[in-house]
């Protein structure tokens, strides 16, 4: 079984500063690829940005300069750091891993629950 637990979404004003973390934990093997995506009301989910397993990084356009994607294998967790955040960045933030995990050692993509992103003066 593997878990991701995000945290760190809220209220941040326009200009604001907002850091996510995102922990996996469970039967882990191996993690590859991880990455963040957001869903804002009445959109399909996007991705904001991902991170491989050598720390190759890549950003959607309407991000980049703004968040940096990292993550810390020795805890296996994931963050986005996020700067001058805009009205448009209000979302719920997922984690997305792609875990090797279990007795099986099977790949499969996991994903978080979501945590709430709200710019707003």
């Amino acid at each position: 079984q593997v878990q991701l637990v995000e945290s760190g979404g809220g209220l941040v004003q326009p200009g604001g500063s907002l850091r996510l973390s995102c922990a996996v934990s469970g039967s882990i093997f191996s993690i590859y690829a991880m990455g963040w995506y957001r869903q804002a009301p009445g959109k399909q989910r996007e991705l904001v940005a991902a991170i491989t397993s050598g720390g190759g990084t890549n950003y959607a356009d309407s991000v980049k300069g703004r968040f940096t994607i990292s993550r810390d294998y020795a805890v296996n967790t994931l963050y986005l750091q996020m700067n001058s955040l805009k009205r448009e960045d209000t979302a719920v933030y997922y984690c997305m891993a792609t875990v090797v995990a279990g007795t099986k050692m099977e790949e499969y993509d996991y994903w978080g629950q979501g945590t709430q992103v709200i710019v707003s003066s």
